[in-house]
């Protein structure tokens, strides 16, 4: 979940499906397990369906609690359009009642990063915004234990990172990170973008960067090579504008795509190339 997961109101109705994109692409993040409060979940096949139709074929579901990692595993057994990522993410570390219970949960991650189509270990990081320092000890261990199964196991890793880049960095650099990293839901400004490029990792963007308000994430995404760049919802949450406030869903995913293509200043075409090129490269054929 992105920087801004849950936090959305006011929501305006079920956006328009945008034109299709001239070339499939891949939604590189979204939880298909998760609805937002007081909404029903999406359905699976109907969310993929739409997609397709505009140009966004194939996804990643990432599953960050064990009831979502498990449901990931169903999902991406039934639908050939999903690859899987699971993890615990950061906020939950804090809410297992013990050690041992955490040890567990870890331990049923690790099984179930095991299968086949899930190609990711994530999303796992840091999150600052809604733990405070008591808290961020354990956060960092489990943030290390992520790193070191995604590098046994060969998996992409996905980095949720709020409030918490100098952590997440120097954290990487002292494990040494997978040969492939991905910051999801990327955040930093053009500093962090770069040091992140500059280390191989792919930087992901979602709806925020469409965000009136957002003029520095653009600057940081007017930076990142095409080689290292990756295009996500992190659907149900971060629509893009103008549909801000509105469920989010992979069919939306052409609307920042276009935003992202005039930010770097390149063809829509070629910047889907690229995206398609570079989700390959990091999760294989689906």
């Amino acid at each position: 979940m992105g920087v801004n997961g849950g936090g959305q109101s006011g929501a305006r109705g079920i956006p328009p499906a945008p034109d299709p994109l001239p070339v499939d692409v891949v939604d590189n993040h979204l939880h298909l397990d998760i609805a937002r409060h007081g909404e029903e979940r999406a359905d699976v096949g109907q969310t993929i369906a739409a997609a397709a139709a505009v140009g966004v074929p194939r996804m990643v579901q990432i599953g960050c609690d064990l009831p979502g990692a498990r449901l990931t595993i169903e999902m991406i057994d039934e639908y050939a359009a999903l690859l899987g990522g699971v993890a615990l993410h950061p906020n939950e570390i804090a809410r297992f009642p013990s050690e041992a219970a955490l040890a567990d949960g870890l331990a049923e991650i690790e099984r179930l990063a095991g299968h086949p189509r899930v190609r990711v270990v994530g999303e796992t990081g840091l999150d600052y915004f809604r733990t405070g320092p008591e808290g961020q000890p354990a956060q960092q261990e489990a943030f290390r234990w992520h790193i070191d199964l995604a590098k046994r196991l060969g998996k992409t890793l996905q980095i949720h990172d709020r409030d918490a880049h100098e952590d997440v960095l120097r954290i990487l650099d002292e494990e040494g990170a997978p040969e492939r990293t991905v910051l999801h839901c990327f955040s930093g400004d053009v500093v962090m973008a770069q040091r992140a490029v500059e280390r191989g990792y792919y930087l992901s963007f979602a709806g925020t960067v469409t965000f009136t308000s957002a003029k520095g994430l653009r600057d940081a995404l007017s930076i990142v090579p095409l080689e290292q760049v990756l295009v996500e919802t992190d659907a149900p949450y971060l629509t893009p504008h103008p549909w801000r406030g509105a469920a989010n869903a992979p069919y939306l995913v052409p609307v920042t795509v276009r935003a992202m293509a005039h930010v770097l200043g390149v063809a829509v075409p070629t910047l889907c190339q690229a995206i398609a090129a570079n989700s390959e490269h990091l999760y294989g054929p689906w």
